[in-house]
């Protein structure tokens, strides 16, 4: 007789060729709202071919596991030194420093500091794995219109393993959306895009030289692919610009997005303008990264408006602030 008591991940256990395929995911966030349309499950996956200054997930850029530390809650007992199979850990002034050019992010510190001083960002996991978290909240998918979302980092970053997860979704009939920079290679978009039912795309800085200063890539692979997406293959997607205070926020910038998304792709197609907010400072102390420098403060209600007005007048119909 059949077991009636089966679990929606067994329900789901398609036998998808590449599902026991491995990447590295460094956070699974359920009950999102903002990536994509009703409650989602959001996938954070490492990997970026952009680096840029105001990164919210600097954890992301990275394909392999990092070492998060506190050094507030650091007591420099030195078992994390004794643990580190790389030696990559030392003692300065009292506090563990870690190289990061040697460590390999194993997690060993991470399971021996006493204090939950280090914290692990990035496991492996398999396309199954994470598919079996994801369908827990199908109802809610099902109920809100919602589904699954790709993040990270990049998911063309881990372009196999993401379109492992995405096959699994389609052949479960849930939503799929991704968030990406657009930087990949066309044969790497086409292949993992049938996968896809909504496309949340990112514009930095319409500027290539500019682009590259802020990002560290030019912007011409970006626009290029943006503009074939929605003229080849047709996949309903939303422009999304985030907002950064003296970097990519002047007059000239903001219309010529507009011009942009107006000309070469459509007035109608949603355009959500993201507030810089600091939530990925803290990250890069925790990262020890001292290199990354960035004079911003986030924008206030007032300015996004006119942000948004700018982009009306110059023909788009349905701009939004944040999302």
């Amino acid at each position: 007789m059949k077991n009636m008591n089966n679990t929606t991940e067994e329900k789901y256990n398609t036998g998808s060729n590449n599902e026991d395929l491995k990447g590295v995911v460094f956070n699974i966030q359920r009950y999102s709202i903002h990536d994509g349309p009703g409650i989602r499950t959001t996938i954070f996956l490492k990997g970026c071919p952009l680096s840029c200054l105001w990164c919210q997930n600097p954890e992301s850029q990275s394909l392999k596991p990092e070492i998060f530390y506190n050094a507030e809650k650091c007591i420099g007992c030195g078992r994390c030194i004794a643990v580190c199979p790389e030696k990559a850990i030392t003692m300065h002034d009292g506090k563990a420093v870690t190289d990061r050019r040697i460590c390999t992010g194993c997690g060993a510190c991470t399971e021996e500091c006493p204090e939950d001083a280090r914290e692990l960002a990035g496991k492996y996991m398999t396309a199954r794995e994470v598919f079996n978290e994801a369908v827990k909240d199908d109802i809610f998918y099902k109920r809100s219109g919602g589904g699954i979302t790709l993040s990270g980092g990049d998911p063309f970053a881990q372009s196999d393993f993401s379109t492992a997860i995405l096959k699994l979704c389609r052949e479960a009939k849930i939503h799929t959306a991704i968030e990406t920079c657009g930087y990949a290679s066309w044969k790497i978009l086409e292949k993992m895009l049938i996968y896809v039912d909504l496309l949340l795309y990112d514009l930095k800085h319409m500027d290539s030289g500019k682009h590259k200063e802020l990002t560290g890539v030019p912007n011409d692979i970006i626009l290029d692919n943006v503009k074939k997406i929605w003229h080849i293959l047709h996949i309903p997607l939303f422009i999304r610009i985030p907002v950064i205070p003296g970097y990519n926020d002047s007059l000239q910038n903001i219309e010529a997005s507009a011009d942009f998304i107006a000309k070469e792709l459509d007035p109608s197609v949603q355009t959500n303008i993201l507030p810089y907010h600091r939530l990925g400072e803290s990250k890069i102390v925790q990262l020890e990264r001292p290199e990354i420098k960035l004079a911003a403060s986030p924008p206030d209600e007032h300015y996004m408006l006119y942000l948004k007005e700018i982009m009306e007048a110059r023909g788009l119909q349905n701009v939004v602030i944040g999302g």
